[in-house]
């Protein structure tokens, strides 16, 4: 049986209710997500973060510990598992900060300097037989398009969305974006490990035109399971 929670250095993450369980996936994009200067204080105004499908909570944590200047919220659409991610929130140190909601992003309302999220991504793989599982990993719920088009329309101008999906759809995920006004800024093409062909990429979108900016980053080094840039992206969080 596997271990119900995951610790980290200053959090735990309980995820037995929860379909998807603490993963690279989500630790990567956590780690990974720009944060700007201006949002590290945490005076004056506060940053509005959301995180999308929140799932244990993993992503919305990792933001509130990098920066302190974050009022966060996180939705996900299966009751059992926002339950988990408000307990999981609410024992965290940043819990005044953060606020779990069991809601869809579809009739979602509000205004954010940050969107994130690790969507559900299997679009036409067979469909996992237990139900909240499929309903995690599978876009019925979820559509990259409405994933595009309602972050759009909760995006701050000078806001910023990051995903992280299957390096598959990046090129159907930016075409979708341009269409609702979004445009890639940073790619990061990840790899399992060096001379591996690309299985996850990570995305940020802003809403001006750009040249992005691309990268690779490998997570298994030839002799250790952690690569050296995956330990200094990671090293604030992993025991």
């Amino acid at each position: 049986m596997s271990n119900p929670y995951f610790r980290f250095k200053r959090f735990t993450v309980w995820h037995d209710q929860c379909a998807m369980k603490v993963g690279t996936d989500g630790v990567l994009i956590g780690a990974w997500t720009p944060i700007r200067d201006e949002w590290q204080t945490a005076h004056g105004e506060c940053v509005r973060v959301l995180d999308i499908g929140t799932g244990s909570g993993l992503i919305a944590l990792m933001i509130a510990q990098r920066c302190a200047g974050a009022d966060i919220d996180a939705i996900e659409i299966d009751e059992q598992a926002a339950k988990q991610a408000a307990e999981n929130c609410t024992a965290s140190p940043w819990a005044e900060r953060l606020h779990v909601s069991c809601a869809a992003l579809q009739g979602w309302e509000g205004e954010y300097d940050l969107i994130v999220s690790n969507p559900p991504y299997f679009v036409n793989a067979l469909k996992a037989p237990e139900r909240g599982r499929k309903k995690a990993r599978h876009t019925d719920s979820l559509s990259y398009e409405e994933l595009m088009e309602h972050s759009a329309r909760l995006l701050k101008d000078e806001g910023q969305l990051c995903v992280i999906l299957p390096a598959e759809e990046e090129t159907n995920i930016c075409r979708i974006g341009k269409t609702y006004g979004l445009y890639a800024d940073q790619i990061v093409r990840v790899s399992s490990k060096t001379g591996k062909s690309p299985k996850r990429v990570m995305i940020a979108y802003e809403k001006k035109e750009v040249l992005p900016k691309e990268s690779t980053f490998i997570i298994e080094a030839e002799d250790s399971p952690r690569s050296e840039e995956y330990k200094r992206l990671t090293q604030d969080f992993y025991l």
